[in-house]
């Protein structure tokens, strides 16, 4: 019984954080468009695969990576310029002419499963995120994680991830089928806002954690 509540509340954790539009999201939409559902699936794959890993060593390691604080502060500036980049990166990519190669172009050589696992790599936010929640659910006894049953609720996450990020690409596909602006006006304008705004954000939030009070 405790392995069935350990995978749903896995799950259910998982599949609300890979909702929110994220850049892994948008380039699975990206990969989804151009290289069709074979390659999206080997992308995810690659995401899961190194959240795998990063779930599993918050869940072991949570308390101590909360109390490393200089670890947190580097995370949380790193963020900063890693979502500018990837914003740019659309724009820039959205604004190329014809002869010129976009993002997933250049890297088209490469195959779908290694381009989730690097992203997913590069993807310090997701151990603030893990850690935070790792340490609710352990801390309110929500989850079990003696012996083997730490593996169920990882996998629960894993399909979580999974599930949801595949219905965000397939939602996405629907409203650029549907949208005669979204290729016009969404890619080139819109997501790199969307990364900006994020980046905006991330900024006041490092203000208000590590500044606000020296004021």
């Amino acid at each position: 019984m405790m392995a069935l509540k350990n995978i749903f509340i896995g799950f259910l954790v998982s599949f609300i954080g890979s909702i929110p539009l994220g850049y892994l999201n948008v380039i699975g939409f990206e990969i989804y468009s151009k290289l069709g559902m074979n390659s999206l699936v080997f992308f995810l794959l690659g995401v899961i695969f190194v959240e795998m890993f990063v779930i599993y060593f918050t869940l072991i390691f949570a308390k101590q990576l909360v109390n490393n604080k200089k670890l947190m502060k580097i995370i949380d500036f790193f963020a900063v310029f890693f979502l500018l980049i990837i914003g740019y990166s659309f724009y820039a990519s959205a604004n190329q002419t014809i002869d010129q190669q976009g993002v997933l172009e250049k890297y088209a050589m490469y195959s779908p499963l290694l381009i989730g696992v690097f992203l997913s790599a590069i993807n310090f936010l997701q151990v603030p995120f893990w850690t935070g929640w790792n340490l609710y659910l352990i801390n309110g006894n929500y989850i079990s994680i003696v012996n083997k049953l730490k593996l169920f609720y990882i996998a629960g996450t894993l399909i979580g991830t999974f599930v949801g990020m595949l219905s965000l690409v397939l939602i996405l596909n629907i409203l650029a089928q549907n949208t005669a602006s979204f290729s016009k006006y969404i890619i080139p304008i819109v997501i790199p806002s969307f990364f900006v705004v994020l980046a905006f954000a991330q900024m006041v939030k490092v203000y208000k954690k590590y500044y606000r009070e020296r004021v």
